[in-house]
């Protein structure tokens, strides 16, 4: 299921949502990842909204505040900011004049998309499952991407089982492949674990607009996508909103860690050595130790 819902589905639908539309656009919905995730969890009961408090009311502000960003970018073009760079270095200066994809194209990359983010949503709930029983992350993102390859191969070899869809030559096709299984699923997922340890699962989602904002630069000048007007407004919309959500999410698990070292020392009022100094255990639990 982790490999499922990680590789396949995440991941998979990504690539063809990408191909459906564009690089600028997808990275869109990289951003709306915590508050699909959060939406789940809400649905599930893993996770509660309360709206009393003015953490619970961020949290939704940052969501629906993503959402209408993401409507924007999808539905409005408006006034052209920016044409392609005459010297693109990617794509031929045939392809600049050609005529866009069809719309149909664009809605069904766009639902690609949205199944990329459930994906995550489902991804990341899982793991909090996973690190109860095993807590071993490495271990686990080895076991991850080894079942998630045998997957991917067997549905492709069901969607085309041509050689020649296989066959990789010395082209920029190959290093295409060589990057995103080194840097975009190897190293990516060894840097998310060292951040996250350190620092908390929130803070990675943090850097998300600093990916949308490189990914437009270079969608304009190694691809030659044009810059509109919708595009800046939902990027803005989504940016803002997703620091709204974080920000009520940090103050919501901050509040909570208050409530359990509160909790904690009212059980144990004693426990602590000869000057009331607290005792702090320190065990070997998987990869870390905590």
């Amino acid at each position: 299921m982790n490999a499922t819902s990680g590789v396949i589905l995440a991941m998979g639908l990504y690539y063809y949502g990408l191909r459906g539309t564009n690089a600028a656009y997808s990275v869109v919905f990289l951003n709306l990842i915590p508050i699909v995730t959060s939406v789940v969890a809400i649905l599930l009961r893993a996770e509660k909204l309360v709206f009393s408090k003015w953490h619970g009311k961020m949290k939704l502000l940052g969501i629906v505040a993503c959402v209408g960003g993401t409507m924007v970018v999808g539905l409005y073009k408006g006034k052209m900011l920016h044409h392609p760079w005459p010297t693109h270095l990617l794509r031929s200066r045939t392809h600049t004049t050609a005529a866009p994809a069809a719309h149909h194209d664009m809605v069904v990359g766009t639902l690609f998309l949205c199944g990329s983010c459930l994906g995550y949503a489902f991804w990341f709930i899982i793991q909090v499952k996973i690190a109860k029983v095993f807590p071993s992350r490495y271990w686990v993102a080895t076991l991850t991407c080894l079942l998630g390859s045998l997957q991917a191969f067997v549905i492709g070899i069901l969607i085309d089982p041509h050689t020649s869809a296989w066959r990789l030559k010395w082209d920029l096709q190959l290093l295409t492949v060589v990057y995103s299984g080194v840097f975009n699923t190897g190293v990516a997922l060894v840097l998310m674990s060292w951040v996250v340890k350190r620092r908390g699962p929130i803070y990675p989602s943090m850097f998300n607009s600093l990916t949308m904002v490189a990914t437009v630069i270079m969608d304009s000048t190694l691809l030659g996508t044009s810059i509109f007007l919708g595009s800046i407004i939902g990027t803005v919309l989504v940016i803002v909103g997703l620091y709204a959500f974080l920000w009520g999410k940090g103050k919501e698990l901050r509040e909570a860690m208050s409530l359990t070292k509160n909790a904690s020392e009212n059980e144990h009022p004693g426990d602590g050595d000869e000057h009331g100094e607290p005792v702090l255990e320190v065990r070997r639990r998987g990869d870390e130790i905590v």
